[in-house]
């Protein structure tokens, strides 16, 4: 694809975009989240978009270049107790296509997130990445985020 940056287009997520989602996620082989093409598995991403749809709090993005889907990323608005009632903007699932990556979209993605956040004036924005992700990391440094919280995650079954 010879397609420059200047076609990207930030928008949300559609249905008929959730096989492109699933092979993005499933291609992803640091996630371990269990994505799959495999067929029988679109029951539950359409579930989850559905939810995700409904959600006046969640959104599910996609960034589109000429027609396909090359990356996406989800934000959710938090409304906290703490910080006398601050919101904040937690970013999800950010992924960029692996032969799309290194071409500034994924820093497109994140600069969308950062200016609808001011908009809405949200007081800060969060999101986490996996620990072997040093690249991703490089990555967010350079874009302004800083190291600040230590976070855990259990795995239910």
């Amino acid at each position: 694809m010879s397609a420059t940056l200047e076609n990207l287009v930030i928008r949300c997520a559609r249905e008929s975009d959730l096989p492109a989602l699933a092979a993005m996620f499933a291609a992803d082989e640091l996630g371990g989240h269990g994505d799959t093409t495999d067929v029988s598995a679109l029951p539950d991403y359409l579930a989850a978009f559905r939810a995700i749809e409904q959600s006046s709090n969640e959104t599910l993005y996609v960034a589109e270049l000429d027609g396909e889907v090359v990356g996406t990323f989800q934000t959710v608005i938090l409304t906290k107790l703490v910080g006398r009632g601050a919101t904040s903007m937690k970013i999800e699932a950010v992924q960029t296509r692996d032969d799309m990556r290194g071409r500034g979209i994924g820093a497109i993605m994140i600069r969308y997130c950062i200016d609808d956040a001011q908009k809405r004036g949200v007081k800060n924005i969060q999101l986490i990445s996996n620990m072997m992700r040093v690249d991703a990391h490089r990555f967010y440094d350079r874009l302004g985020f800083e190291k600040r919280h230590f976070g855990f995650s259990m795995a239910l079954k």
